[in-house]
């Protein structure tokens, strides 16, 4: 259920703690899939956030939910806007950017590593897994981290303590549009 996939993988960015989140889900069709996309991006836009079909392959959708203000400010800045252009992101706009990712993954098996600046994380720790090859990291929680370990960790358990208590109010009938802040 989408409902609950925003809960248990998004609970973060609906909160406003993280910029951006990321989510696999099964559908019965691409037409259900973008159907239940439409649907949220109404009921969620008052709060600034938008889901995103990233991919759909066989009957799963790669479901990507942002919240538009924090990950264009993040695009904009200057040091992710750079590397981004070193990966063919000419246009570091929203639209553009989110359309060169969603091209990147579609022509790849892999994920394309710059995917980490659109999940909000932080562009060392992006920087240090591509030079790492994904190995030689301090820790792991939602990515592996290369630099800042201390603040990563208090990043994850927010993170963790965040989804727990969405996901409590949520059972106890609280909605996904009013466990969404605004933005």
């Amino acid at each position: 259920m989408l409902e609950r996939c925003l809960i248990e993988f998004c609970s973060s960015t609906l909160a406003s703690i993280k910029a951006a989140s990321l989510f696999n889900i099964t559908f019965l069709s691409k037409e259900d899939a973008e159907a239940q996309i439409r649907f949220w991006n109404i009921q969620l836009k008052i709060k600034g956030v938008r889901l995103f079909l990233l991919r759909f392959q066989g009957n799963r959708a790669l479901i990507y939910v942002y919240r538009e203000k924090q990950l264009a400010s993040r695009l904009n800045s200057p040091e992710v806007a750079e590397f981004l252009h070193s990966y063919g992101y000419d246009d570091i706009h929203l639209s553009a950017a989110l359309e060169r990712l969603r091209n990147r993954i579609s022509a790849s098996r892999d994920f394309p590593h710059e995917i980490g600046i659109f999940l909000d994380y932080p562009l060392g720790d992006v920087m240090g897994f591509i030079a790492n090859g994904g190995r030689n990291f301090k820790c792991v929680g939602c990515w592996k981290v290369y630099c800042d370990e201390c603040a990563c960790r208090k990043k994850f358990a927010q993170f963790r303590k965040c989804r727990d208590v969405y996901l409590r109010l949520w059972e106890q009938g609280r909605s996904v549009l009013q466990l969404t802040v605004a933005a």
